[in-house]
């Protein structure tokens, strides 16, 4: 049985998030790191972790204030962890995860653990942040890493791009995301799986239009407790991402229409195409062979077929058979600016000129598969980013390189949404930050 963040040892859990964080700093992505870690440690080393990470430009500005010289990187990082856990509460009636002479002790626990020699410096540098905690916090808010926990050149884009809203959308970024299901269309609404949970005191709040089968849970549990996962009923996927499908899908494609999932993987939206359409001609294409395991385990829970194929989908000539396809999804590779909240290490993992990089994928994949639409078609691009250079500067670009196509606004569905509780018009909690474009081809 898995052991609770309160349950597991902690200086035990303070090393491995240590180790995560570290690893995050030097570039690596968290899932993996967090893949590493023994499983009875892996559910604690998450959310501490994650708590970390959240709070990680304001544990190294108060770092810099107490201890000018860096520590070596991983007596810093065991540092910068226990910094974070200590940082005082900013939501509501939220309690600290361990009170502040427990942590301190196990920090120090730790340290004696790691790098015996730095143990009295852990513990000098934590006792004195618990006494003056208060000052040192106002004073790391004083500087754009400290107040935001975001570097400085995501904070600056986001402020160019979103000037009314950028302060928001940091602040949003640093909650914790809701759970949303996905209640499987042809076998169960919305409405009655959230009696069903309730019945086994699970409380869900249904979303409703544009989202009808979307429904948040108040606090989030193991897909284990969730009744008919296993046999395909309900799925994990936040309300912005189930746009996509029925985006594409419109009021119904032909029967047997060929639709391309371009960038499948991990597949939801995949298995939600054909939730609504069963009879769909699906091909699902990922350049990573191993993240279509992924796709391929969705389809089997939900007992779903498509045609799985691992290729660039900007190099057409390996992959494509010469048939025009009726309907494409392309959920374009991104920066994930918009699914922080799910992602903490991502605003770390990323530097000022990946966007841009990023953007020229994103132009050469809407040029590579703009020509296998057939005429008539629909197109549906997707990223999960905020950024305008992956949004509607990306599309603005692509109509002008591409007259003939042409662009439909859908209230609720296209353009940027934003991780905030007014995105597209729906209920609080807010949905993940995404942009979609709906093109057709004369």
């Amino acid at each position: 049985m898995s052991q609770s963040p309160q349950s597991a040892p902690l200086h035990r859990l303070l090393l491995q998030a240590a180790d995560a964080v570290q690893g995050v700093r030097e570039g690596r992505s968290l899932t993996d790191l967090l893949a590493r870690v023994p499983a009875e440690l892996r559910p604690g080393t998450q959310a501490l972790a994650f708590t970390a990470l959240r709070r990680l430009g304001g544990a190294e500005a108060v770092r810099q204030q107490l201890a000018p010289k860096a520590p070596p990187p991983r007596v810093d990082a065991l540092l910068l962890v226990a910094l974070a856990l200590l940082w005082p509460e900013t939501e509501p009636g939220a309690a600290p995860m361990y009170a502040d002479h427990t942590l301190v002790d196990q920090a120090v626990h730790a340290a004696k653990t790691r790098a015996p020699a730095s143990a009295a410096f852990i513990n000098a540098v934590l006792r004195r942040f618990v006494r003056e905690r208060d000052a040192l916090v106002a004073a790391a808010g004083r500087s754009p890493l400290g107040a935001f926990n975001h570097p400085a050149w995501w904070i600056e884009k986001l402020r160019q791009d979103w000037p009314a809203q950028w302060q928001a959308i940091l602040t949003a970024n640093n909650r914790p995301p809701p759970m949303t299901l996905r209640v499987h269309a042809r076998r169960a609404t919305a409405a009655a799986y959230a009696e069903r949970l309730a019945g086994l005191g699970i409380a869900a709040q249904v979303l409703g239009a544009p989202t009808p089968q979307a429904l948040v849970l108040d606090k989030p549990v193991p897909v284990s407790a969730l009744p008919g996962f296993a046999e395909g009923l309900v799925s994990v996927q936040d309300a912005a991402a189930q746009l996509a499908a029925p985006l594409l899908v419109g009021a119904g494609l032909k029967p047997g229409a060929r639709v391309l999932d371009a960038c499948a993987a991990p597949g939801g939206k995949t298995a939600h195409l054909l939730e609504l359409q069963p009879d769909l001609q699906l091909t699902a294409l990922d350049a990573d062979a191993q993240r279509l395991t992924r796709v391929q385990d969705n389809l089997n829970r939900l007992g779903q077929t498509a045609t799985l194929r691992s290729a660039d989908a900007r190099q057409t000539a390996a992959w494509w058979d010469g048939r025009p396809f009726d309907a494409i999804l392309l959920d374009a590779p991104c920066s994930a600016s918009g699914i922080v909240r799910r992602h903490p290490d991502v605003r770390w993992l990323r530097r000022p000129d990946d966007i841009a990089a990023l953007a020229r994928i994103q132009a050469e994949l809407l040029d590579a598969l703009w020509p296998l639409l057939a005429p008539g078609g629909r197109l549906v691009y997707a990223t999960c980013s905020v950024f305008r250079a992956e949004g509607q500067a990306q599309l603005d670009a692509f109509l002008q390189r591409q007259p003939e196509a042409k662009s439909h606004a859908v209230p609720g569905f296209t353009g940027h949404l934003l991780p905030l509780a007014d995105n597209a018009a729906q209920p609080s909690p807010p949905l993940d930050g995404f942009f979609y474009a709906l093109l057709t081809k004369p």
